[in-house]
């Protein structure tokens, strides 16, 4: 039951910084997903992998892990680049 640890992210349609800064704690998938096959449905046997814990930091996130004997992955936050730009860059 292994774990993974890393920051929220914004996604596509966000364009405020909300909740980027909390820490997730998600379980790796342990087996593999099949199709049901009646409908079609993707799906697993595997209920540790809907669990998604959110902790105000990431020391919050190892403490919990290393409580509970939970061997988890620290994913590194990626730094954040600007693009700089004006307007008129938009007609050269």
């Amino acid at each position: 039951m292994n774990a993974r640890i890393f920051q929220k992210t914004k996604h596509a349609m966000q364009s405020g910084k909300a909740h980027t800064d909390e820490w997730v704690l998600e379980f790796e998938q342990s087996q593999a997903r099949f199709a049901d096959p009646l409908m079609g449905w993707t799906g697993t046997g595997d209920t540790q992998s809907q669990v998604r814990l959110t902790f105000p930091d990431k020391d919050a996130a190892r403490v919990y892990a290393e409580k509970y004997g939970i061997p988890a992955r620290l994913i590194a936050t990626p730094p954040k680049r600007l693009k700089l730009q004006a307007y008129a860059d938009n007609f050269r």
